[in-house]
């Protein structure tokens, strides 16, 4: 990889970063306590506030998931390791980096797994 990529990964994984760490706040207010709506009460109004803070809670676990990710990657740029594959060493093909600058597996080894 020339410095060309690891400049233009380095950017795209910052600005997911920057993306995801604005997502925090609307991941927030989703996730606190919500209050019935008195008009509403009943079965089935208190059963969509617990589906709707089930599925806040996914999307935050997931935002911290791709988070720790694209700090890793970062890392491994830091390092000189990034666009390797974790397992076998060999580097992870540019079209699959710029799908997911994220990956840590070339596609033979992510089919093994």
């Amino acid at each position: 990889m020339n410095d060309a990529q690891e400049h233009e990964f380095k950017h795209r994984l910052l600005a997911l970063k920057a993306e995801l760490e604005a997502r925090h706040d609307h991941n927030q207010a989703a996730l606190d306590t919500v209050e019935l709506d008195h008009n509403r009460v009943g079965r089935l109004s208190r059963m969509d506030v617990m589906q709707g803070q089930q599925m806040a809670q996914e999307a935050e676990r997931h935002r911290l998931r791709k988070l720790q990710q694209v700090d890793g990657a970062l890392r491994r740029l830091a390092q000189g390791l990034y666009g390797l594959c974790f397992v076998c060493d060999q580097a992870i093909a540019l079209e699959r980096l710029r799908f997911d600058p994220t990956l840590t597996r070339c596609v033979t080894c992510s089919e093994e797994d």
